[in-house]
């Protein structure tokens, strides 16, 4: 960037947002490029946002209007129940998105704050002015078809959203409220919702197009935990073994991942004395985990091993590096 006007960008910054933090208005050179590199993630972090959010308003937009809206079909959650709503009223759909979604807004500034409770108004009003204003086409009328793609588009359209930090279904945030109120799961609560709503699909339209939504709210909901968890799915693995180096060493080497090594001590020991030894621990892929055991049995047959996935990381060696 050109350094004057990084100049103004970081005086701009200043002068507006740390006139307490600088009462003399002179901060330091390091002051000042610590503002600036702080600026300049926010505003990248942000345009990512902005970038995930619109991408999914325009998906879940055509999930509504190219396959759910003229066969009737709805999903699950506040999505599902404006698709309902339309199905038996005359009331147009983008009114009733943010008709509905409008307690859950209120009750994300209780849960999540004020600056949550924005992003996701002004997702939700993005997404009722795409389906009013954006015309997308009827793509097919196989309701199997509809089903499972009207899902997909759907559900892909509220991860990305998710991933961009605001919420376009509100009932995410309900069931947290609820979980929080009656001291259980989220997903119980989720589950709860879903079977009251394909109730009265099942009454007030038929039971075959609500058999077709559960399909609809399916697909959706694997498509939602694919975008939010990512295409690999990680696995956190802890070893504790005597072989703790040649491990290491064999994880560098032949899986080309980075480790952590902790400083522990054995809690079971007969003389009562514990011995120290070194943890190690890793994050690779589930396809990798079969090389891993079988490594590690080559050198330790009988070293304690601890798996547990992980939903998402950031950092780190995560991505595998080179091997030579």
């Amino acid at each position: 960037m050109n350094p004057f006007l990084a100049n103004i960008i970081i005086r701009t910054t200043l002068k507006f947002r740390d006139k307490r933090k600088y009462p003399k208005g002179n901060p330091s050179e390091y002051k000042l490029a610590k503002e600036y590199r702080q600026s300049i993630i926010s505003l990248k972090r942000n345009f990512k946002n902005l970038i995930l959010i619109v991408i999914g308003i325009f998906s879940a937009s055509f999930g509504f209007k190219g396959f759910l809206l003229t066969n009737d079909f709805i999903d699950g959650g506040a999505t599902g129940i404006s698709l309902l709503l339309a199905a038996i009223t005359e009331i147009p759909l983008y009114i009733l998105i943010i008709g509905v979604n409008l307690p859950f807004i209120f009750l994300g500034y209780k849960i999540m704050g004020k600056r949550f409770a924005i992003k996701t108004a002004l997702a939700i009003i993005g997404l009722a002015l795409c389906v009013a204003i954006v015309p997308f086409p009827n793509v097919t009328d196989d309701d199997l078809l509809v089903a499972i793609f009207g899902g997909f588009f759907l559900g892909a359209g509220i991860g990305l959203s998710i991933r961009g930090g605001a919420v376009i279904d509100g009932t995410e945030i309900l069931a947290i409220f609820l979980s929080r109120k009656l001291s259980t799961t989220i997903g119980d609560i989720i589950i709860l919702i879903n079977i009251v709503i394909f109730s009265f699909a099942a009454y007030l339209l038929s039971i075959e197009i609500a058999l077709y939504s559960m399909i609809t709210y399916i697909a959706a909901s694997k498509t939602l935990d694919f975008i939010i968890e990512g295409i690999e799915e990680y696995i956190g693995v802890t070893i504790i073994s005597k072989q703790s180096t040649r491990i290491r060493e064999m994880i560098i080497d032949k899986l080309g991942r980075g480790v952590t090594i902790y400083k522990g001590q054995g809690g079971y020991a007969k003389n009562g004395v514990s011995k120290e030894m070194d943890i190690i621990y890793t994050v690779i892929t589930r396809l990798e985990l079969n090389k891993l055991n079988t490594e590690i049995e080559k050198i330790e047959p009988n070293a304690f091993i601890v798996m547990n996935s992980i939903k998402d990381i950031k950092g780190g060696m995560i991505k595998k590096r080179s091997l030579h």
